[in-house]
């Protein structure tokens, strides 16, 4: 009989559904970022774009789209001219600003600076 055979599947710990769900958003590539950037107040595209370094244009919008479409998110156009583009976080997203404070908190306890240079650590 194999291991796997040997016991009962729901005797498995599983990955919670509601922590799946948070990192499927949230663990892409810069949108914890933006949410964090967003939870102090609304900012328009080319302020978010300044606030993180290393970010294109491209991934900007199509991070900001999936944050729309998941309600985090809203996008305002202040009329001009100049035509200028803001987004805000919705309450929900709103709503996560004490777990992203934990988060940076257990940051600064937990995780070492990354080195500033190469040799240097």
């Amino acid at each position: 009989m194999a291991v796997e055979e040997m016991h009962e599947a729901s005797a498995c710990k599983q990955v919670d559904a509601g922590i799946t769900r948070v990192f499927q958003l949230l663990g892409k590539r810069w949108t914890g970022q933006i949410v964090a950037v967003l939870v102090g107040q609304p900012a328009h595209f080319t302020e978010l774009r300044r606030a993180i370094p290393g970010i294109s244009e491209r991934m900007l919008s199509d991070r900001l789209t999936e944050l729309g479409a998941a309600g985090l998110v809203v996008r305002e156009v202040d009329e001009g001219p100049p035509l200028r583009v803001s987004y805000r976080l919705t309450e929900a997203g709103a709503a996560l600003e004490p777990a992203l404070n934990e988060l940076a908190q257990w940051a600064e306890r937990h995780l070492p600076e990354p080195c500033a240079e190469k040799f240097s650590c």
